[in-house]
């Protein structure tokens, strides 16, 4: 496995940037479902212990809401690490979409 962290801004409140994520877990089973399965998620207050797997590798980590940041940590297949860069890209990405005020 390869560690991957990141940290995530935000301008909106505490409790709506964690709504939001926590919906993206469920829509994103939803929306990948042919891709992802085995999608397991335990909330305690702002922080989300997640696994899944997606096209056989397991990914799992820690999801982090923070006033204005989201923290990402999380563990990836080795051959997955070597997209590191890539990974990071799409999550900024789809992170500011979702993240929007």
């Amino acid at each position: 496995m390869a560690h991957f962290d990141m940290s995530i801004p935000h301008q909106l409140s505490k409790e709506d940037a964690l709504i939001r994520i926590k919906n993206l877990l469920s829509e994103t089973k939803k929306q990948h479902g042919d891709k992802i399965s085995n999608l397991q998620e335990e909330w305690r207050d702002n922080i989300g212990a997640f696994s899944f797997t997606v096209m056989g590798f397991d990914v799992s980590g820690i999801l982090t809401v923070n006033e204005d940041t989201i923290g990402l940590d999380a563990d990836l297949p080795f051959a997955a690490s070597l997209f590191k860069g890539k990974i990071r890209d799409i999550i900024s990405e789809k992170a500011g979409e979702l993240l929007r005020p």
